[in-house]
């Protein structure tokens, strides 16, 4: 898996960017979420929603977490964003894959639609995709790396 992740790719801003995005998005629906279910139950399966996503407070604060992990780890950056999105963006995969067998049942603790659990595959893959190829290191290391990647090591 190492050999399809490039170091100092070209288009490392681009991906960047979008995992800037997709964090601001996240905590701007976590925020939205927030300010529509307070006074719920943390786990209430009501009508609160943001940006035309159900959600309810237990939704709303992980969205936050994630959303202010994503942007300071963007921000940051240094190798940390790669780590953040890789992982976070592989979360929000498994959290839509869970929530999409758990949706109409009572134990859809995060209130999910179907609508919400695309927007979470989205998500995940936007972050997932840009973790594969914000990796920075030295000319030399990027220059062993497409070496390799070449099959000439």
């Amino acid at each position: 898996m190492a050999s399809h992740m490039p170091v100092n790719h070209s288009l490392r801003p681009l991906y960047r960017g979008l995992a800037l995005l997709a964090g601001l998005f996240v905590l701007a629906f976590g925020v939205l979420g927030y300010l529509d279910s307070q006074g719920e139950p943390l786990l209430h399966q009501g009508k609160a929603s943001a940006f035309g996503l159900k959600t309810n407070p237990a939704f709303s604060y992980a969205s936050i977490a994630a959303g202010v992990a994503v942007l300071l780890a963007t921000l940051v950056g240094r190798n940390l964003d790669r780590f953040v999105d890789m992982w976070v963006g592989i979360g929000f995969l498994i959290a839509g894959t869970v929530m999409m067998a758990l949706m109409r049942t009572e134990s859809n603790v995060l209130n999910f639609t179907m609508t919400t659990c695309i927007v979470s595959y989205l998500i995940g893959a936007v972050l997932f995709t840009a973790g594969m190829y914000v990796k920075v290191g030295s000319a030399a290391k990027a220059a062993a790396e497409e070496k390799h990647r070449h099959g000439a090591a």
